[in-house]
């Protein structure tokens, strides 16, 4: 049976945290899950452009509840800081989408805390997130959302120097660094579900990845600056293979909704090479099984953090 979003089920009552909707899947999702009753609380940098994705979702989905939480995934402060004010506000989070991202900066450059950027934000911003929360959600035997990528099985495993403030001593490679944070949000998902079962608990922890998804990433940039001639090429390729970003941002919300889904479990898009179609259950490369190197990920990350994340 092909999954769409009628399929989604009553939200009526459901809270719903999402990080990053300022445009594309993040935007998409939110939209989704309010058409179908959920409460939103999301979250963005830019105060502008959080307010413009307000006024698209309620324009969307008229009398949505939303709420917007400031939010850096570059800076473990601000994300404690962000935590600690949801955590406060909030007695209960349903729905955890692990969204927000940058892809290939061309130049190395670093987080606030000293960590390459793409492993900084896109793995290590979410993992702090996530244990920061942590209470909220078990308590309200919560849906986890992890947003992954096709980009994950260009690599074979994760130089877990990224994760240290001395950093790694290999040559900056932009999409090597891309495909390791994205296979460090697969490993995540994986092992936060295998610590959730063995702890008994009721909180589920899924993947999913877009496809490839013409989103604002591909349109404006990797950080929102001048693209590169390969970047350009990369936007001009999007406009004639990519699906849209609200098709992109199907399979998170399956992820997100489909009550048959019990952990563990990886979403994508059912066409050729997973690049587009309806979502579905994907499969994932042999690094994102080894769970060794998930155990690894996940001490590395608590030594990055400075601090424990006891499922």
């Amino acid at each position: 049976m092909t999954w769409s979003t009628h399929d989604i089920p009553d939200l009526s009552g459901k809270r719903a945290l999402i990080t990053g909707v300022t445009g594309g899947l993040g935007l998409h999702t939110a939209i989704g899950l309010a058409k179908h009753g959920a409460e939103l609380v999301v979250t963005a940098r830019d105060e502008g452009k959080a307010e413009t994705a307000v006024a698209s979702i309620a324009e969307s989905v008229p009398g949505a509840s939303i709420e917007v939480v400031s939010l850096d995934l570059a800076d473990l402060a601000d994300v404690r800081r962000a935590a600690a004010d949801v955590s406060k506000a909030y007695e209960r989070i349903d729905i955890l989408v692990n969204n927000a991202g940058i892809m290939v900066p061309p130049r190395y450059s670093t987080t606030a805390d000293g960590f390459e950027l793409q492993i900084g934000t896109n793995h290590l911003g979410h993992f702090a997130w996530t244990a920061e929360l942590w209470p909220v959600l078990r308590d309200s035997d919560a849906r986890i959302v992890t947003v992954s990528s096709l980009a994950h099985t260009a690599v074979g495993g994760i130089d877990l120097t990224t994760l240290t403030r001395e950093g790694s001593t290999r040559r900056y490679r932009r999409w090597q660094g891309y495909g390791e944070s994205k296979l460090a949000n697969l490993l995540f998902a994986l092992e936060l579900d295998r610590r959730a079962k063995a702890a008994g608990l009721g909180v589920v922890s899924v993947a999913a990845h877009p496809g490839y998804a013409s989103t604002n990433i591909t349109k404006t940039g990797p950080t929102g600056g001048r693209l590169s001639l390969p970047d350009i090429g990369m936007h001009q390729v999007s406009k004639i293979i990519a699906q849209s970003a609200a098709a992109g941002a199907l399979p998170i919300l399956m992820a997100a909704t489909d009550p048959s889904l019990t952990g563990g479990e990886y979403v994508g898009p059912s066409g050729i090479r997973g690049l587009r179609g309806r979502p579905k259950l994907v499969g994932m490369s042999r690094a994102a099984r080894d769970e060794d190197l998930a155990r690894d990920l996940w001490s590395a990350s608590e030594a990055a953090i400075g601090a424990i994340f006891d499922v």
